[in-house]
This record gives structure tokens, C-alpha cells and sequence, in this order.
């Protein structure tokens, strides 16, 4: 069986694709922010908690009932997802609510759902 290489076996640059694409790609803040999201969605217990948010607006003890963890430790997690924006929070007398930022995360994990379940 023949390995196969992951490298070119001879360089020859296609300057009228890398030149245009240049100008195209993210800047370095952006690809930093865009690296610290994945960073934190990288973790199980806040695919989880993501999961469960996907589905209903919930307050820190329904998250720690539904993933069977402390409310300190959901409360850790959650904290993270916030200063990142992939949460919000709103307090209703002694409870404090947690929901998705906004569309875009349902979209990042329904794709992310979409391409484990394609074949």
C-alpha cells in the first residue's frame, strides 16, 4: 500500500488564488475571538449545558438537576460562556436564567449536530 504525503512533491505557487485570498482572511483579533469561542465550545459539560439551552431557557438548578453536577461547578462553566457571548443571563427575583446569546449559536451546534449525523 502506498503512503500518502501530505505535502506537495513540487512547489509551484498559484499567486492568482493566494494574492486576491490574502486580503480575504480575518484579521488577527478576529481569528483570536473566533479561536476562544472554540476553545470554550471544546469542552463536554458545556456542549451539555449548550444542549440543554438549545431546547429551553433555564436556571442554574435545572441545568445542574438535568447534567447531574453541582451548582457551583455548572455555575463555573456558565460563567465562562458568558464573558465569551455564548450565553446571557437574566435575574428573576432569587433565580438567575440562562439562554443562547443569539441565533448564532443554535447555528454553530445544529451544524456541528448536522455534519456527526451526515453518514
Amino acid at each position: 500500500m502506498k503512503k500518502q504525503n501530505d505535502i506537495c512533491e513540487e512547489t509551484c505557487l498559484h499567486k492568482e488564488v493566494t494574492e486576491p485570498l490574502k486580503n480575504k482572511l480575518l484579521a488577527e483579533d478576529e481569528v483570536n475571538n473566533v479561536a476562544e469561542i472554540f476553545k470554550i465550545l471544546g469542552d463536554g459539560t458545556r456542549i451539555r449545558i449548550i444542549d440543554a439551552l438549545f431546547h429551553n431557557e433555564l436556571c442554574v438548578c435545572d441545568i445542574a438537576d438535568i447534567l447531574k453536577m453541582s451548582q457551583s461547578a455548572i455555575s463555573h462553566q456558565l460563567r465562562l460562556m458568558r464573558t465569551t457571548r455564548i450565553l446571557k443571563q437574566r435575574k428573576e427575583g432569587k433565580n438567575v436564567y440562562y439562554s443562547l446569546e443569539d441565533q448564532h449559536i443554535k447555528d454553530i451546534l445544529g451544524q456541528c449536530i448536522n455534519h456527526i449525523k451526515h453518514n
